[in-house]
């Protein structure tokens, strides 16, 4: 049986001025490892300072727009401070990186091309195709 979030997601044909952000529950509904993502994402030093300690524990994160409290990994806080180089950088791990940053504040295309001197058209192929990359989907209203 699918719930009515994935019926809509599946209904929707985003456009250009779609906003998308990180959908955190499918990484948990898939199984995926976002801590290990994060981990990999972080320069070489910094992961070799929070690899020593590893057991930290979660961070509560308060979104400044919505006032949602939310629990964030260590690694997600740290990559919101570390100054990030998206030159070289795959599309979807560059965007990723960009939500990470700007706290997941929902971004369309359009915005995420102007951010990352991408085509907004090859960013809406990617994003809005059959495949969801790293959780990064359209956000359903």
């Amino acid at each position: 049986m699918t719930n009515a979030t994935e019926g809509k997601t599946r209904s929707i044909k985003p456009t250009l001025d779609t906003p998308f952000h990180i959908d955190y529950q499918w990484w948990e509904k898939e199984s995926q490892d976002l801590r290990s993502y994060l981990m990999g994402l972080l320069p070489e030093d910094r992961r070799a300072m929070l690899t020593e300690q590893s057991e930290m524990s979660e961070i509560d994160v308060i979104d400044p727009q919505t006032a949602e409290v939310r629990k964030i990994d260590p690694f997600e806080q740290v990559l919101r401070e570390t100054e990030i180089d998206l030159t070289g950088t795959s599309l979807v791990d560059a965007i990723f990186q960009l939500f990470l940053k700007n706290g997941n504040r929902p971004l369309t295309p359009v915005e995420l091309g102007e951010l990352t001197s991408r085509p907004p058209t090859t960013i809406l192929r990617t994003l809005a195709g059959t495949r969801v990359y790293r959780g990064l989907r359209p956000i359903i209203e």
